[in-house]
């Protein structure tokens, strides 16, 4: 048996435009999901998938492990996704899955598959690290979408992100704000298609080139990194907000949020998941404001934040 772990993630500067080549912070996360896989003694030509939230399996199937044909599965979509990324995978690898013997794959979420925190980027850099192929490639032809979330998958940092000729580069970072007391991250609880976000942007892409927007949120990524204050991380975040709005024709969360006391900022794509919130009110003062707007799941910025640097 062997067994593979990916990181999920947050993106907290340059959402969309990090698909144009903007830098981008991205900040992997304690909380991921890992992947075991057993060679079984029988030969029947079968792959066994059994997937489990914190809530217990969600997810089973079986596949042919030959031409990825599902056998069985209790929830069909999902099980053709699988067989998609297999295909991919195969391709990439034709020596994986040919030993006489059928194979189990368990995977465990450390979250609710919901919540928008990796849960397909861990899976795409799961299965490309048991098969020792390239987690970009896998991406590209599967999920599709800039591969920062596949980055986060086996950084165990912080990293900057950016698409060079649509080639990844990393470099990792150090994000540890000294009011980092004062940041938190809370559930929106609207599940947002991330592919069909990146899709509507690529439309707007082909009338409009966002150079200047690239840059200005570039240079917001690496700023953030050396801000000392809260007002002016603060200040910050309100400005990346007021650039993104711009480029995707959408208000910025804050307007949803006029009467808290603090800045709020949208990760990843806009109007689902999770959102950051700044301010200089305690835990307990900003979870109960978020939960009179019926938003119940509130973690600290270093609940989530992996820290081994």
């Amino acid at each position: 048996m062997t067994q593979f772990r990916g990181n999920g993630k947050f993106l907290i500067t340059g959402e969309y435009l990090v698909l144009l080549g903007a830098e981008a912070l991205a900040m992997p996360l304690r909380l991921g999901q890992s992947m075991t896989v057993e060679k079984l003694p029988t030969n029947n030509g079968i792959i066994h998938w059994d997937a489990f939230t914190p809530k217990g399996l969600w997810f089973s199937t079986m596949l042919n492990k030959h031409d990825f044909t599902v056998r069985a599965s209790d929830d069909l979509d999902a099980a053709k996704k699988l067989s998609e990324i297999f295909q991919v995978t195969k391709s990439l690898n034709p020596f994986i899955l040919n030993e006489k013997c059928d194979y189990s794959f368990t995977t465990r979420l450390d979250f609710d598959r919901q919540w928008g925190l990796g849960s397909s980027s861990t899976l795409v850099s799961n299965l490309a690290q048991w098969a020792d192929v390239n987690p970009y490639d896998v991406l590209k032809e599967t999920f599709g979408g800039s591969g920062y979330d596949v980055a986060c998958a086996t950084c165990s940092q912080p990293i900057i992100y950016k698409l060079e000729n649509d080639v990844p580069k990393v470099r990792k970072v150090d994000f540890s704000p000294t009011f980092a007391e004062n940041l938190y991250f809370v559930y929106l609880d609207k599940k947002q298609i991330s592919s069909r976000e990146v899709n509507v942007f690529k439309e707007k892409t082909k009338t409009y080139n966002f150079e200047n927007e690239i840059s200005e949120v570039s240079e917001i990524t690496r700023k953030i990194l050396t801000v000392n204050t809260l007002k002016e991380f603060q200040d910050i975040i309100g400005a990346h907000e007021g650039i993104i709005s711009k480029c995707i024709g959408k208000t910025p969360l804050k307007t949803f949020f006029n009467d808290f006391d603090g800045a709020v900022k949208s990760l990843g794509a806009w109007g689902g998941d999770f959102f950051l919130a700044a301010s200089e009110m305690p835990f307990e003062r900003v979870s109960e404001y978020f939960q009179t707007k019926g938003l119940k799941i509130v973690f600290k910025f270093n609940e989530l934040k992996i820290n081994d640097i």
